[in-house]
Order: C-alpha cells, then structure tokens, then sequence
C-alpha cells in the first residue's frame, strides 16, 4: 500500500512539472513582417517620401554640376585651337577639378542617403518592436518573430496588420 501510495505520489508530481511543457506545444507565436509595416504603415510611408524628396534635390544638385562639366567640356574643345597652351591646359586643369568635384559631391550626397536611411529605418524599427512587445505582453505572445527570420509559419499567426493598425494609430497621436 505505501509502495502504490509513492507510485501516485510521483505520478502527480511528474504530471506537474509536464503540464507547462505541454502547455508550451499551444502557446501563442507570431509572426511580424518588417518590410510590410515599411511599405504600409504611414510612418513607413513618410520615411519613404523623406528619402526620395532628400534624394530628388540631390539628384538636382547633381545634374547641374553635371551640366557645368558638360558645358565646360563643349566650351574647351570648340575653343582649343585658338587658346594658347597655358590657356588651354588651365581650362583642363579647371575640368579635371570639377570632375573630382562631381564625383565626390556624388559619394557625400550617397553616404548621407544612407545615414538618413539607416537613422529613419533604426527609429521605425524601435518603435515597431516594442509595440510588438506591449501587444506581446498584453495578449499573452510566447513568441513574436521578424518574418524573415522564419522559414515556414502558418499565416494565422501573422500578426502584421494588427500591428500596422495600432502603430498608425499611436503614429497619428504624434
């Protein structure tokens, strides 16, 4: 008798520590899709007008130096035969300067797009993650992971939409 009573005693014991595991196999997961929330979401949206106006007015600024360098070109070569040597490889020396010019204008305006992005994407993301983290807490998420981190889930548990929807809304308050 006190052999079967330690038998149940395990048992029981044993059942306690399984049912969290077993627990754990319905627990809820989700997935988060970054890009979506970039392309959908109006924070994303005006980050993605920022960059292309930032870069349209550098694409302006380069164009017209593009077309000083063009002009300068044109005025040399219809003007070489009758400019005397020093005259001419001055005005060389005056192109060569504003190709080095146009080239380094070139990589200073592509490395700020960059900063400015990478700035803009690392704030959108901070925010995005730790709304997911509110909403994880709240509704009681075991789990919530980027989309591209994961290789297969079921679209159920895609929890993008709710989360675009909640940002926005906090998005709009500010």
């Amino acid at each position: 008798m006190r052999a079967t009573v330690c038998v149940l005693a395990c048992m029981a014991t044993m059942a306690m520590f399984a049912c969290p595991a077993f627990a754990a196999d319905i627990a809820k997961i989700g997935v988060v899709d970054f890009q979506r929330i970039l392309t959908e979401s109006e924070a994303g949206k005006d980050i993605q007008a920022q960059l292309q106006k930032k870069g349209r007015e550098m694409e302006t600024d380069i164009r017209e130096l593009g077309n000083e360098i063009e002009t300068l070109r044109e005025k040399l070569n219809q003007e070489t035969m009758v400019m005397s040597r020093k005259k001419r490889e001055e005005k060389q020396r005056e192109l060569d300067i504003k190709k080095y010019d146009f080239q380094s204008k070139q990589k200073q305006y592509q490395s700020q797009l960059r900063e400015l992005e990478n700035k803009l994407l690392e704030k959108l993301q901070t925010e995005v993650f730790s709304l997911a983290e509110k909403i994880g807490k709240k509704e009681g998420y075991l789990l919530i992971i980027e989309k591209s981190a994961a290789i297969y889930y079921p679209s159920s548990i895609d929890i993008t939409d709710r989360l675009i929807e909640r940002y926005n809304e906090s998005y709009s308050e500010n």
